[in-house]
């Protein structure tokens, strides 16, 4: 077999070789980041396969603190939506594309293949190691031999500071209780959802989507979502009594897995704000829906039982002092044409949320030029009107329509493409970001359910990537996907630069960071690898002159 040593950044598409590929020898790292190179590795298609079993194993000091993933290729039918793709794509056709990190054993077996493969490699010294230079030598035992490949790991003795973005990719609790078909917060799935919460966390997420009541986002009109409203709702002779026990389970366990902040789901439904999420409560002992689709989001009845829910729910935050922590959502995504809807409705709950602010996805600056909105989360193609004005914690995101000059994360994309945007962050101190698809396994509207591994665009509504960043895994265990992991690449560079900015202030590090580019924006930045890791290089040598 023929392997060869390569960035993160580099994807094993089936049809190439791994000799198409620059080999990587050497990187450096700061104490407690996470690194991830691959090895690439294939065999002439006329070889025997008779042979073929080959053990991996390691031989580094660092051995103890690096994990290993096969990187496994899924279907993408839908890679790009017609012709909306630019100069900065990797693939436009229909094929298969590599995604999927699956978990490995140190000693595991791999098998020849005239086909590319890849084996990830994730070092995370976290701290427990002096700088200096430590080789990690990956070991390939067959019986035609044993191979030997070393790439040299230079560990800066320096420490990337907390990440103080605030990260949210809408966690879809119905689609875990879909796929792992569970009941209504059994035990099964409260084990779940914190295994998710968990790779969440880990990969640099600190805010999740919290189910107060059930989220009717990307859904028909006239269906429903599984429920999975937290909070649990009594009504006898029209009078409403409320326990959030549920809320405060789910905080506890999130907070266990590494999040910090809380979105409370949508209060009113997507795109305008129409009408209602599904409520479910137990009326005069009957369990059953009081508001759904059927309900004007402005009905007196809606807007009464929100009088009742939301300082019930303020005062329980506070009890578990939570309050501080927590955001609220009006509906997302409204437009210009909504402007006047959506501020009626925000003046009639803002004053019940005990100063907490209202955030929303939204592109129109009027939403906050006339108070509407306190937190306007711009999409990254919109955001410089924003920027111009120089909104205060400023937020952005982006999904399927940003698709020409911006990052963004999907298959079709190259790595470093997705990972720029840790560059972006850091020069406009960007003070969050949001991206709607988490794990959402189901179709355009939630009209079906997909399988995330044979589905990757929702059913071929949007471009393969944007529905989802993490995989169902081996029994309940999620499974990352690398472009997951990238763009936890780009939060670490986001942090470096902070780091360097304290050392040396702010102008010095842009000026190298845009050292013979032109001026960074979140639509010019050079998407290409070979600029992306060297710039995290010149920045780690910079991090290291000044320690």
């Amino acid at each position: 077999m023929f392997y060869r040593t390569v960035s993160s950044l580099d994807k094993s598409f089936p049809d190439m070789k791994a000799s198409d590929f620059k080999e990587v020898t050497s990187f450096t790292m700061l104490s407690n980041e996470r690194y991830s190179f691959q090895l690439f590795y294939d065999s002439d298609p006329g070889t025997s396969l008779a042979n073929a079993p080959t053990n991996i194993s390691l031989d580094s000091p660092l051995k103890d603190c690096i994990k290993l993933y096969k990187v496994r290729c899924v279907p993408a039918e839908h890679p790009v939506t017609g012709d909306n793709f630019d100069e900065y794509y990797e693939r436009t056709k229909p094929g298969l594309f590599p995604d999927v990190l699956e978990p490995m054993d140190v000693g595991e077996r791999i098998l020849k293949s005239p086909s590319l493969n890849a084996i990830w490699f994730e070092v995370e010294p976290c701290g427990r190691f002096p700088a200096g230079s430590y080789p990690i030598t990956v070991v390939l035992t067959s019986p035609e031999g044993e191979e030997r490949i070393t790439v040299n790991c230079e560990i800066i003795g320096a420490n990337l500071p907390e990440q103080e973005l605030i990260f949210t990719q809408w966690f879809h609790v119905d689609c875990l209780r879909d796929y792992y078909k569970t009941g209504d917060y059994d035990a099964g799935l409260w084990r779940i959802i914190g295994d998710f919460a968990e790779n969440a966390s880990r990969y640099g997420q600190n805010m999740i989507l919290t189910p107060v009541l059930s989220p009717e986002l990307d859904t028909y009109t006239t269906i429903y979502r599984t429920g999975v409203q937290l909070a649990r709702i009594t009504v006898e002779d029209g009078k409403y009594s409320f326990d959030f026990s549920r809320v405060g389970k789910w905080i506890r366990l999130c907070e266990k897995k590494g999040i910090k902040y809380f979105e409370i789901n949508h209060l009113f439904s997507q795109w305008g704000a129409a009408k209602c999420p599904q409520v479910w409560a137990t009326e005069n002992g009957t369990y059953r829906r009081i508001f759904g689709w059927e309900n004007d989001a402005d009905s007196p009845e809606y807007l009464g039982f929100l009088k009742e829910l939301l300082p019930a729910l303020v005062d329980y935050l506070k009890k578990i002092k939570r309050l501080d922590r927590c955001f609220f959502h009006i509906s997302d995504e409204p437009n210009i044409t909504t402007l006047e809807h959506y501020g009626k409705l925000s003046s009639a709950v803002k004053p019940l949320l005990g100063g907490r602010p209202v955030m929303d996805a939204l592109s129109d600056y009027d939403f906050y030029a006339k108070g509407i909105c306190d937190i306007p989360i711009p999409s990254n193609d919109h955001i410089g009107q924003f920027i111009e004005h120089k909104v205060p914690g400023l937020w952005t995101y982006y999904c399927c329509g940003q698709w020409k000059d911006v990052s963004n994360r999907f298959f079709s994309m190259p790595s470093a493409r997705n990972r720029a945007i840790g560059v972006q962050f850091w020069k406009f101190n960007i003070k969050g970001f949001l991206q709607w698809g988490y794990n959402f396994y189901n179709s355009f509207l939630s009209f079906t359910k997909i399988n995330p591994f044979l589905s990757t665009d929702g059913d071929g509504f949007v471009p393969s990537g944007d529905t989802f960043s993490v995989y169902p895994g081996r029994g309940e265990k999620p499974m990352p996907s690398l472009r997951e992991v990238v763009f936890f690449e780009g939060l670490q560079d986001m942090r470096a630069l902070y780091l360097l900015e304290k050392m040396i202030g702010k102008e010095a590090v842009l000026a190298l960071v845009e050292d013979g580019i032109e001026p960074v924006r979140f639509d010019r930045f050079p998407y290409n690898r070979d600029f992306v890791l060297g710039l995290r290089e010149r920045i780690n040598l910079e991090i290291k002159k000044h320690i």
